[in-house]
């Protein structure tokens, strides 16, 4: 019997070793560029994708139209998250691979004030272009669709002189510090940057999406575990996050 015991021993080690050599044989890094929504998404369940799978995230958050003129300069990546347009531009020119075009996520927008300070009404469109015409200073970013909604407004000249568009994606920091009154981003963003609160969504007949969707790169080292990782990104892990971050799924 203590023969026995000892050879199953040796047997669930060296199956324990031979399971640890295969993951480390196959664990990857995946380096992915992608939007802040996504970017919060992984600071909380990467760790879990990381622990499942011994593949390795490089996460880089930034704006699409920056990351897409790194990318056109040659810089590589597996997994690129970005809106629509400019996540075409590259799916059409064949930068990423055609079959692995999903949408991981899709975020309403709305206002913020630094935590702590009067929340202006913005419960009608008239309301919440008083609060814009009332406000010190406005900010939001070149990307996502604010700016036209601006111009449908017809407020463009009125705000010229106290808008802040930064080329990053730091409005909320900016409100946070006091830099900024009223900053009009994606509400999950909103939720996840500390120091700012959600005055509330656009009201409905101006709110509209903004939908983040996942690419693989066509020369990807490792698109098994690139595609490992926009699995998870809609798997049951990553899900409840990302409605508690302000979204939906898809």
């Amino acid at each position: 019997m203590k023969l026995q015991c000892t050879v199953l021993a040796a047997v669930s080690f060296g199956v324990s070793v031979a399971f640890s050599q295969v993951s480390v044989a196959n664990a990857a890094e995946v380096k992915i560029l992608t939007a802040k929504a996504i970017a919060t998404v992984l600071e909380k369940v990467g760790p879990d994708f990381e622990r499942t799978t011994g593949h390795k995230l490089n996460v880089v958050s930034g704006l699409g139209p920056v990351f897409l003129s790194q990318i056109k300069a040659g810089e590589p990546f597996d997994v690129f998250v970005s809106t629509p347009p400019t996540m075409d531009t590259l799916f059409n020119e064949g930068t990423l691979v055609p079959n692995s075009r999903t949408n991981l996520v899709r975020s309403g927008v709305g206002v913020e004030v630094r935590a702590g300070t009067l929340k202006p009404d913005i419960g009608s469109v008239e309301a919440f272009k008083r609060a814009l015409l009332n406000a010190k200073s406005v900010g939001y970013l070149p990307v996502g669709g604010v700016i036209q909604l601006i111009e449908r407004l017809g407020l463009t000249d009125a705000l010229k002189s106290r808008v802040t568009i930064p080329t990053t994606d730091i409005v909320s920091e900016l409100v946070a510090k006091g830099e900024i009154e009223l900053g009009v981003v994606v509400i999950t963003q909103i939720l996840t940057s500390p120091g700012v609160e959600l005055v509330g969504p656009l009201p409905p007949e101006i709110q509209y999406y903004t939908v983040f969707v996942g690419g693989i790169s066509a020369q990807s080292k490792a698109p098994d575990a690139a595609r490992d990782l926009i699995k998870f990104l809609t798997g049951p892990i990553a899900i409840p996050v990302i409605k508690l971050q302000g979204m939906e799924p898809g």
